[in-house]
């Protein structure tokens, strides 16, 4: 498998923010996001092993992996990946871009399922089926560049049923829609969801990669 890259960090995303969680970043992605911030996971990586992988995961001595991207759905090897940690007592996440199907993911895995809202220019990608593939604790989240955006997301989760489901994460685009006015629209509108921010660029901001 095409491996961009592999490290140890602090979950900053998710229900799981805070908790130290191993990192596996697969290398390709089929959607191109106003605000990606990994754009050098589109074509950056080297190939590896599936023991190569899973060695230097174990290698860490933490419980928590998450596969992310790119798109990790991409690359079929990523399904005997998740085989190898759920095999050997690991907590796995998968951040997925919503855009496709998520039916074949073993059931104990956490989905981390992305909605495209419009100011991605991507909305239009969505794979809409996989609302009804999540389970009860996969978490759903919108990262928002906009007023627009988050009434879009409402709208959304709305039509949906998503607030009754839980764990759905509201998450201001870094720079582009300042987290204090979706807190103060979140509030006024009582959203059972919750405010995500990106905890590890407030730790390290001046730092891109491997964090």
């Amino acid at each position: 498998m095409k491996v961009n890259e592999i490290f140890a960090s602090i979950q900053g995303e998710s229900s799981f923010a805070g908790y130290p969680s191993v990192f596996i970043r697969l290398t390709g992605c089929n959607l191109r996001c106003s605000y990606c911030d990994t754009r050098y996971a589109y074509y950056e990586g080297e190939e590896l092993s599936l023991a190569s992988v899973v060695k230097r995961v174990k290698d860490y001595g933490i419980r928590l992996i998450t596969i992310t991207g790119g798109e990790p759905l991409l690359s079929p090897e990523v399904y005997p990946l998740i085989d190898q940690f759920l095999s050997s007592g690991f907590i796995v996440l998968l951040e997925t871009n919503g855009s496709l199907d998520i039916g074949k993911v073993d059931e104990r895995v956490v989905i981390v399922m992305d909605i495209k809202c419009p100011g991605s220019g991507m909305a239009d990608r969505m794979l809409w089926d996989n609302i009804e593939k999540l389970k009860e604790k996969d978490e759903v989240k919108f990262v928002l560049t906009s007023e627009e955006d988050y009434n879009w997301a409402k709208e959304v989760c709305s039509r949906y049923r998503l607030f009754e489901r839980g764990n759905v994460l509201f998450s201001p685009a870094h720079r582009l829609f300042p987290p204090e006015r979706l807190a103060e629209l979140m509030v006024r509108d009582g959203l059972n969801a919750r405010l995500q921010l990106q905890l590890h660029k407030l730790i390290w901001p001046q730092t891109e990669r491997g964090v």
